[in-house]
């Protein structure tokens, strides 16, 4: 009897131990089915800044770009280079703080009375207008105010185009000048002018205008 015990517990042991090696095995091919091969490479995740699959059909979306990256354009920082500047021109008669230094515009002379060295030039002050587009050049706006001044008859004078046929200055005498304006009245051409220690006109020099 004693044997026999024996034998039986020793068939149970052995069954015991051939059904847990059984349903171990089981698990470890369940294991396989789910989650595949340990040794399978794993997935490669996409590079930070660039669009990630889209899911369900969606579009895809870019990551943020890091700071300071070339992610988009931003906006360009107030005050920097491009904005128009303040205008140096002027679109109306100006006020003697705009007049522009050293220049006028020649519209005649006069004799003085009683004097033969000297001469008054009927002169308007003013500054260059804006001009407009596809124009030659900005015209001289005038004050609209005429002066007299004084000028010497032994007085420099250069003078371009329409005085003379030439673009460049060319040296006239004063009468050469008297007369162009006698033919020509209220032409307006602009001169710098320089003025000598008595405070009359001792040099002009026309400004070319196409």
């Amino acid at each position: 009897m004693n044997t026999r015990r024996r034998r039986r517990s020793v068939a149970v042991a052995l069954a015991a131990v051939a059904l847990g090696a059984a349903l171990t095995g089981c698990k470890g091919d369940e294991a396989k089915a789910v989650g595949g091969d340990a040794s399978a490479t794993p997935a490669t995740s996409a590079p930070a800044g660039k669009p990630s699959a889209p899911a369900d059909g969606a579009e895809p979306t870019a990551s943020a770009p890091e700071e300071g990256g070339k992610g988009g354009a931003s906006a360009p920082p107030s005050g920097e280079p491009g904005a128009e500047p303040a205008a140096d021109c002027v679109t109306a008669p100006p006020n003697p703080d705009d007049y522009d230094p050293d220049e006028f515009a020649l519209y005649g002379w006069e004799e003085i009375d009683g004097v033969t060295d000297k001469v008054n030039l009927i002169v308007q002050h003013g500054a260059w207008g804006c001009g407009e587009p596809d124009t030659d050049g900005a015209p001289f706006v005038g004050s609209g105010e005429e002066s007299r001044w004084a000028m010497d008859q032994g007085a420099y004078i250069t003078a371009t185009n329409p005085i003379v046929e030439s673009t460049e200055n060319q040296r006239i005498g004063v009468q050469e000048l008297l007369d162009w304006l006698d033919a020509h009245p209220d032409s307006g051409l602009v001169f710098k002018y320089e003025t000598g220690d008595d405070g009359t006109v001792h040099r002009l020099d026309e400004v070319f205008t196409p």
